[in-house]
């Protein structure tokens, strides 16, 4: 009787530790993550194009050592953001109108995209852990700090990702009515790009939305 109880309890035990290894397995890695990814893969070509550049080679038209040495300090300091944890980014809209982000899916989606568009009002910001995963560019909207003429439309509609651990703040530029950000974009994302929802209409169409960013920070259900 004592060796079938010892042999039961041994059985417990490593049927306890079995089932138990998930929850003592190590949490996700952030070198894992895809944003992470990004911005090393992106550092890495960067840092290879200064080192060329350095040494005489040609670049680029469009950008001096000056440029790529700042998005290199400006991707360094996100990937040190990154490295703290934070899973999630914000958007503020200091316009005068309705703009687009992209969020979470609600609870039970109805979209094959990765995301969802949301509309938020003009002075309003998306709540903490709520995560804002980009913003929405309509085919006619000016826009500043892109390599683009302010005074220019864009060539069709787009999308811009922001990285966790980013807060994201759109403005208008009061002599020239476009978008400004307080940060510079790592590209600009076209349909087909990125599985996400990036429709081809007009500023008039996304202003006209009623905001629908769940400022109590829960995603709606369905």
């Amino acid at each position: 009787m004592k060796l079938f109880k010892s042999l039961l309890l041994v059985l417990i035990i490593g049927l306890n530790f079995i089932f138990a290894r998930p929850s003592l397995a190590d949490p996700p890695k952030i070198t894992k993550s895809p944003d992470y990814v990004e911005v090393t893969k992106s550092l890495d070509i960067l840092e290879a194009q200064l080192a060329a550049a350095k040494t005489g080679e040609a670049i680029s038209e469009t950008f001096t050592v000056e440029d790529i040495q700042k998005k290199i300090d400006e991707l360094s300091f996100q990937k040190y953001a990154l490295e703290k944890g934070i899973n999630w980014g914000q958007c503020r809209n200091e316009t005068d109108k309705t703009i687009a982000v992209y969020g979470p899916k609600p609870k039970k989606p109805k979209t094959p995209y990765d995301n969802t568009l949301y509309f938020l009002g003009a002075g309003q910001e998306t709540p903490a852990g709520w995560d804002c995963q980009g913003i929405y560019l309509a085919n006619d909207a000016k826009v500043a700090g892109l390599n683009i003429d302010p005074n220019q439309s864009l060539e069709g509609a787009a999308a811009i990702k922001i990285f966790k651990g980013t807060q994201l703040i759109a403005k208008s530029n009061p002599e020239t009515s476009a978008l400004e950000f307080n940060i510079t974009p790592n590209k600009l994302l076209k349909a087909g790009d990125i599985n996400w929802y990036i429709p081809n209409v007009g500023e008039k169409n996304i202003a006209s939305r009623l905001p629908d960013v769940p400022l109590g920070g829960e995603e709606e259900a369905d």
